[in-house]
């Protein structure tokens, strides 16, 4: 049971709740009906009044203490200019709260809203959906029918969101339906990333800070980031465009000239004035890929944009403005690159607020079936085909795609790469096909060929295969350490234009110290021994 006392604290109502004569009795007037509601006595009124109603203001305290004795009235005049002045209204009532005393253990707390300017209202409401007021609002309306001794309606309404179990409830739909819509519906099973998304979708809402996106080419920086922009265009927190640039492809003048503009003869080629992409992105958001990459220079430059939101074009002596947030992306440990003076730190530390790391996917093997469950969907979509894998198929691609063989270098665009080729030439009709085990198996090929790395391909072309030129018997009684010296000479030997050459430069330094040299004789008896001869090795 609540054995707490009632206070109130509303505005007089200038107009409703005025009246001089004993016809005011017959009247309904929402401050002195408020205590008439005797199963909800109300403790105290503080009564709230600017000085030019100083009169009515206790009349209503006198008419009170008629109706409700044992309520005490307090009246406290407000100092306000003009009561429909948002800015001056909400100024004067906050100095008062916050210097009033509540006593919430022995008081529950009560703001009329149905008096005063709809200005005092909305104020008031502010007021407690902030808590500078810990309590609720309470609105009283008149009886359906004038009688003088009815005090007519009053509700109770709680700010308190998290009380409401159908609200929370479609707040926790809209956030669920917002971090899906980051991640386009692709059902993520990955804990930490799932977890990741649900706080990025807080902040994109919520805060208009710099924002960086840390994670290797293709772990889809970029892709978010652009998801990040059309979630706040939704919600009505930006107006402006999204507006793209990868920093690594800047280069000299035309860095600075891309990112904050040029005015005419600035330099060689600028005919014309330039707004700059800093410009452009004016009330929107600027993603800034590859941060890393940019050269000091426009790292002050751009910081200064991004504290002052002002910043000089090229070639200009007057400052431009542009109101943007900025996401950036890198690849790069920029921790590292602040340590060796390649990295402003001022700047790190004014775009490192929010910083998030985004894993590649060999670091999601779980993600990676809906991932192409997606991709699969969206690739037949683009075909106008339904494009479908055989299951022998699906599992083989699956099984190697999240297996340790699967390198995944590119990220999403290795999988949305291999997606593509998989479905176009799926065979099949024109409305539907299905991809088959030999197209998973050339592709899988196809896949490990492109992770090898340029030098490691070269040397495995050039590669010798003894068990090939031995056989897989005699490869297996062979030493590694014959293994490693015969290798050798079988490279010379198919470098080599003849025998002799070969010899030549086998035995370089034990030739000079024999009587009688024949080099080739030598080369001859040592591939003897495995039984292997020149001409195989030239034919190999």
């Amino acid at each position: 049971m609540n054995n707490k006392k009632t206070v109130v604290i509303g505005w007089l109502g200038t107009q409703l709740d005025s009246g001089a004569g004993a016809g005011r009795w017959q009247k309904w007037r929402p401050t002195v009906a408020l205590t008439q509601h005797f199963h909800q006595p109300i403790a105290r009124l503080e009564l709230l009044y600017t000085a030019p109603h100083l009169l009515l203001a206790q009349r209503i305290k006198e008419d009170i203490a008629q109706t409700s004795p044992h309520t005490v009235v307090n009246l406290v005049c407000l100092v306000i200019d003009d009561p429909w002045d948002f800015e001056q209204m909400y100024a004067v009532l906050y100095d008062w709260l916050r210097s009033y005393v509540f006593d919430t253990k022995q008081e529950q707390y009560w703001a009329h809203i149905t008096t005063g300017t709809h200005v005092a209202q909305i104020c008031m409401f502010l007021m407690v959906e902030a808590r500078f007021m810990p309590g609720v609002l309470v609105q009283t309306a008149p009886p359906r029918k004038q009688r003088a001794t009815h005090p007519g309606e009053m509700s109770l309404i709680d700010l308190d969101l998290s009380r409401y179990d159908a609200i929370a409830q479609r707040f926790a739909a809209e956030r669920a339906t917002a971090v899906n819509f980051l991640k386009s519906g692709i059902t993520t099973r990955n804990i930490a990333f799932n977890k990741l998304i649900e706080e990025i979708e807080q902040v994109a809402v919520r805060s208009r800070a710099p924002i960086l996106l840390i994670g290797p080419t293709g772990a889809g920086k970029s892709f978010l980031a652009r998801r990040m922009f059309e979630l706040k265009k939704t919600r009505h927190r930006i107006n402006g465009s999204f507006v793209e640039v990868n920093c690594a492809t800047l280069r000299g003048e035309s860095a600075a000239s891309t990112l904050f503009g040029h005015k005419k003869g600035a330099f060689t080629g600028a005919v014309t004035d330039r707004a700059g992409l800093l410009r452009t992105a004016n009330e929107g958001v600027l993603f800034l890929d590859e941060i890393g990459e940019l050269k000091l220079d426009e790292q002050a430059m751009l910081l200064k944009a991004i504290e002052e939101r002002r910043f000089f074009p090229m070639g200009s002596d007057r400052e431009t403005e542009s109101d943007f947030q900025l996401i950036a992306g890198t690849n790069r440990d920029l921790r590292q690159d602040v340590a060796i003076g390649r990295f402003r730190e001022d700047l790190f530390a004014r775009i490192n607020l929010w910083s998030y790391w985004l894993p590649g996917l060999a670091q999601r093997p779980e993600d990676i079936e809906p991932t192409l469950d997606y991709l699969l969907a969206h690739t037949a979509q683009q075909l106008q085909r339904q494009v479908r894998f055989n299951v022998e198929a699906r599992k083989q691609y699956l099984h190697f795609a999240t297996s340790s063989e699967a390198l995944w270098t590119g990220n999403f665009r290795d999988l949305a790469a291999s997606i593509t080729r998989l479905a176009t030439l799926a065979e099949g009709g024109r409305e539907s096909a299905r991809i088959s085990e030999a197209l998973v198996s050339a592709e899988i090929a196809r896949l490990k060929w492109l992770w090898v790395r340029p030098e490691q391909r070269l040397s495995d072309e050039n590669a010798i295969d003894l068990c090939a030129l031995l056989g897989q018997e005699a490869y297996a009684q062979i030493d590694l350490f014959e293994r490693s010296q015969l290798e050798c000479v079988v490279a010379q030997c198919r470098a080599a234009s003849s025998l002799s050459e070969a010899g030549r430069k086998l035995f370089a330094v034990s030739r000079a110290k024999r009587s009688k040299i024949n080099d080739a004789d030598r080369l001859r008896k040592y591939l003897a021994r495995f039984g292997l001869d020149w001409q195989t090795l030239k034919d190999s």
